[in-house]
């Protein structure tokens, strides 16, 4: 069975949606290895251990990431490959994220919030640290977004709301950090076009994730299109095996109720000079972020 098994490479698997997605996978009777980041890998180790799957058939590697630090992001993507060798990638899943507002100065000297890293910038460096291999592989990568994306009418704020101790809340930075994230997927979209599929999903507004704490926002199982966390783990997982991908490269954009969002709803980032700003090079974040080369 082990030469069947399809490769998952995620972030974000440790709790809430990811944990339960990564459950999800684990239960199917497709096998997967999947390798997966932790900052705390010891407590992520005994929940998996927790878990009911047949462990002969499937198989999990868990390696130190801290989204917040990109030389972590680094040394993460160089044990992954490691780890990799010879075999490709079926599936990069992106996943984490945070609420954070920006009251405090960039992680690492760095000037920009720890949200806008964590949710942005972190895991874009992180598929150029994985190029090679994603491009060989011909790996599908899946992007977490959020309808909150709608909430960023007007983009030129971006640069001064995510900075370091910009002061502004995580009720902004959350939708602001979306939105960055959304224009490097369809960077990565265009740069990668002919070799990998590059979908953004929406698990829906999931309240049992705890995902508003880091905002002081409170989202209850009573409001409008609330959903579960099996289910909007569910969501997520319907961007791997989904074969219907509009013939619009540009409607990239997967629903939590199965549907491709059309471009009017997310018009703003369709903007290829605002994609190409907030996609750096590779270079360009380890030269800002003082990362050796």
């Amino acid at each position: 069975m082990a030469s069947l098994a399809k490769t998952v490479v995620g972030t974000g698997l440790t709790s809430g949606i990811g944990f339960e997605a990564l459950k999800q996978l684990l239960e199917q009777a497709q096998p997967y290895k999947i390798i997966l980041g932790a900052r705390n890998t010891s407590s992520t180790q005994s929940a998996i251990d927790g878990l009911q799957f047949d462990k002969a058939a499937n198989s999990t590697t868990i390696l130190p990431l801290d989204l917040a630090d990109l030389k972590g992001v680094k040394s993460f993507a160089e044990q992954t490959l490691d780890k990799l060798g010879q075999g490709k990638i079926d599936y990069l899943l992106l996943n984490a994220g945070i609420t954070n507002g920006a009251e405090e100065p960039g992680p690492n000297g760095s000037k920009w919030c720890e949200s806008y890293i964590v949710n942005s910038l972190s895991q874009h460096y992180l598929i150029h640290l994985l190029r090679d291999k994603l491009v060989e592989s011909k790996s599908r990568i899946v992007v977490v977004s959020s309808g909150a994306i709608r909430n960023v009418p007007d983009p030129s704020v971006l640069d001064e709301h995510l900075k370091g101790g910009s002061g502004t809340s995580g009720r902004t930075i959350y939708p602001d950090s979306k939105f960055t994230q959304l224009l490097t997927a369809h960077w990565w979209r265009r740069h990668l076009a002919g070799t990998n599929d590059v979908i953004a999903v929406s698990p829906g507004l999931i309240p049992g994730t705890g995902i508003g704490r880091g905002s002081g926002m409170t989202l209850t199982a009573n409001m409008p299109d609330a959903k579960s966390v099996p289910t909007g783990a569910e969501s997520v997982l319907r961007a791997f095996t989904r074969d219907d991908l509009p013939e619009d490269p540009e409607r990239i954009f997967l629903t939590s109720w199965g549907e491709w969002w059309e471009k009017s709803v997310y018009e703003v980032s369709l903007d290829k000079s605002l994609q190409d700003k907030w996609s750096p090079s590779k270079e360009e974040i380890e030269r800002e972020e003082g990362i050796s080369a």
